[in-house]
């Protein structure tokens, strides 16, 4: 697909949405395992089902619903995607990102990623969750290729502070205060969905990664050409391939989200209500 049906697709699911409902954001969430029941912090105004929306891909994982949440959190106006999509499941990567440039064209200005996340840091362990300061993409294709969609941002965007300063401020600041425990670190996104090889693992650990995923670098690098603000944060679900003696697994990763999920909504909550 070129840029400019890109473009014209982009348009088409913001009418959709818009013929749902006029909500305006203010800030986007994207919630990754573990955050699935995070709704029932919000007071919520509208949702949306991704299949109602004409051209939006769907998720086929399992674990992730497929919708918008449309709502307050506090007195702040909110989307969130429960359910994202990864490139592992087929969709061209233009695909994958079409979500987070959709809440832009929404109207929402911050975006906070989250996700599950295995550990490569030698000190993290299970149910830590890690600022996002940095991020590394090793082998998804950057969303950015091919000609420039004027509309959403410059040809050769600045990626030197793509997760915003003050909002990790933020984050800090509101873990401290309600006694959550925070890593901090740099996320790598491979492809998957196979998990990672031990080797693998050991390069990354070289390379300075802390913790390594399926998603995030490529919605942080579309939201950051379109001029959003962005944070991030990974809840370490397991240790990565080859610092333990267990196989790895999905069931695995969802177990320990889930379980660190409370920690993880209190911070999501208490650090939204202060970001605008």
């Amino acid at each position: 697909m070129n840029q400019v049906s890109i473009f014209e697709k982009l348009q088409n699911c913001l009418k959709c949405v818009r013929a749902k409902t006029d909500f305006i954001p203010k800030v986007a969430i994207v919630l990754g395992s573990g955050l699935g029941d995070y709704a029932a912090q919000i007071r919520v105004v509208c949702e949306i089902p991704y299949a109602e929306i004409e051209g939006f891909p769907v998720s086929t994982v399992p674990g992730h619903s497929g919708k918008f949440i449309f709502g307050y959190i506090d007195q702040v106006p909110v989307v969130c995607m429960k359910g994202r999509v990864h490139y592992y499941e087929g969709y061209p990567i233009s695909d994958v990102v079409l979500p987070v440039r959709l809440m832009k064209l929404m109207g929402a200005e911050i975006l906070f990623l989250t996700n599950a996340a295995g550990g490569v840091n030698t000190s993290f362990h299970a149910g830590d969750l890690m600022l996002i300061k940095d991020h590394i993409s090793l082998f998804a294709p950057n969303p950015l290729i091919g000609p420039n969609i004027e509309e959403l941002g410059t040809r050769f965007p600045d990626m030197s502070k793509i997760y915003d300063r003050k909002l990790q401020e933020i984050i800090r600041d509101t873990a401290s205060e309600n006694g959550i425990f925070l890593q901090e670190g740099v996320y790598a996104q491979l492809t998957g969905p196979s998990y990672e090889s031990p080797a693998e693992i050991r390069m990354m650990r070289l390379l300075g990664c802390d913790a390594v995923g399926m998603s995030t670098v490529v919605e942080a690098i579309a939201a950051n050409h379109c001029g959003m603000r962005i944070c991030g944060i990974s809840c370490i679900s397991n240790l990565a391939a080859g610092m333990t003696d267990n196989p790895l697994s999905h069931k695995e990763v969802q177990e320990a989200a889930d379980k660190t999920a409370p920690n993880f909504a209190m911070l999501l909550t208490e650090s939204v209500k202060q970001f605008v």
